[in-house]
C-alpha cells in the first residue's frame, strides 16, 4: 500500500517537473521567435535607412528650397536609428513614415524630380522596403501576440511570473492620420 502511494505520488511529481520544464522551454522559445522576429524587422528598417539619405540628396538636387522637410526626413530618420525600446522605435518609425510622405509630396511639385531615373529607382527600392517591413511587423505582433498570450493564460502565466516574463509591446501604427483610408478621386 506504502509503495503504491509512493509511486502515485513520484508520478505526480514527474508529471509536476515535465510540465514546468515544457513550460518554460516554451517560454524560452517563444521569447527567442520574438528577438528574431524584431531582428529582422531591424534588419528592413536599417536597409531603409541606408536608402534615405540618398534619396535626400537627389531631392535635394531639385528642391533646395524645400530644405526644411528635408530636415525633418533626416532628423526623423536619426531618432529612429537610435531608438533603444521597441515603443521608443514604434513611436520614431511613424514618424519617420509621415515625414517620408512629405517629401514624396515634395516630388509631385517637381515634375523634373518625378521624372529622375534615379529618383525613381530609389522611390521604388523603398516601397519594396516598406512592403518588406510591413510583413516583418505582421510576423513580428504574430509572435509577440503568442507570448504574450503564454504570460497571461493559466497555467503558463504561473511560469511567466516565477521567471520575470512580462508581455512584450506589439508595433502599432500610433499616428491617427495612418489608420485613416485613403481617399482615392479619379476626377482630380
Amino acid at each position: 500500500m506504502i509503495a503504491i502511494a509512493g509511486i502515485i505520488i513520484a508520478v505526480i511529481v514527474g508529471v509536476i517537473v515535465v510540465w514546468l520544464i515544457a513550460a518554460y522551454n516554451g517560454f524560452v522559445r517563444a521569447n527567442n521567435n520574438c528577438e528574431e522576429a524584431f531582428a529582422t524587422m531591424d534588419v528592413y528598417m536599417k536597409k531603409r535607412y541606408d536608402l534615405i539619405p540618398n534619396l535626400v540628396e537627389t531631392v535635394k538636387g531639385y528642391a533646395a528650397h524645400e530644405s526644411n522637410t528635408l530636415q525633418k526626413v533626416v532628423e526623423a530618420r536619426n531618432m529612429a536609428q537610435s531608438a533603444s525600446t521597441v515603443e521608443e522605435r514604434a513611436q520614431a518609425e511613424n514618424i519617420l513614415s509621415g515625414t517620408l510622405k512629405s517629401l514624396f509630396a515634395i516630388s509631385e511639385a517637381y515634375p523634373d524630380l518625378k521624372a529622375n531615373q534615379n529618383f525613381m529607382d530609389l522611390q521604388s527600392q523603398l516601397q519594396k522596403i516598406e512592403d518588406e517591413i510591413a510583413n516583418s511587423r505582421k510576423y513580428y505582433n504574430a509572435v509577440v501576440k503568442i507570448f504574450n498570450n503564454k504570460c497571461q493564460m493559466f497555467p503558463s502565466n504561473i511560469i511567466a511570473n516565477v521567471f520575470h516574463y512580462t508581455r512584450k509591446p506589439m508595433f502599432e501604427v500610433e499616428n491617427e492620420e495612418e489608420r485613416r483610408n485613403v481617399k482615392v478621386d479619379f476626377n482630380a
